[in-house]
């Protein structure tokens, strides 16, 4: 009989924890509007390039997609203050996931390079998704590794030409 009561005491505990998590979180949190912290120059929209921080997720409602700034999977280029032979290469990995369609991970590079199989632009669900900009440039003393969770990304989505509503990928 005690080890029920004991056994109860602690579902009850449990339940009031769950309830008062759900208390604590602000209207913000759960609606679908943007809260005013994260409304900043790095996660709008300005002058048609959509900015996105690593990890930030966001749907697009123009374009009816989700887009998702998943992190830099390359990037090899040139670092602040040092000479190189090559400009290099930043690569992005975006997720993109349209309204009736499974996600996609698009991986887009800030130069074009089809022998590198590097592509600035990739089409899905009839728009054509362009790498614009990726921020902060790496450093000579840290390199692409102190970077990491810092990206930033810019890009622009367009319709693409002859494409219909009528049909998706």
């Amino acid at each position: 009989m005690f080890h029920k009561a004991i056994i109860f005491s602690l579902g009850l505990l449990t339940l009031a924890g769950c309830n008062a998590q759900k208390k604590t979180k602000t209207p913000e949190q759960t609606s679908g509007t943007p809260s005013p912290m994260n409304d900043t120059k790095n996660s709008k929209q300005q002058g048609g390039i959509i900015y996105f921080n690593q990890g930030e997720n966001r749907f697009l409602k123009d374009y009816e997609m989700n887009v998702t700034f998943k992190g830099i999977s390359e990037d090899s280029r040139c670092p602040e203050g040092v000479n190189c032979i090559w400009a290099g290469v930043a690569v992005a990995e975006i997720e993109v996931m349209g309204t009736y369609s499974r996600p996609v991970v698009l991986s887009l590079a800030t130069t074009e390079n089809a022998g590198r199989n590097f592509h600035q632009s990739q089409e899905f669900n009839g728009y054509t998704i362009s790498l614009e900009e990726v921020n902060p440039f790496p450093k000579a003393d840290g390199g692409a590794k102190a970077l990491e969770g810092k990206y930033k990304v810019g890009i622009t989505i367009k319709k693409t030409e002859g494409s219909g509503d009528s049909t998706r990928k």
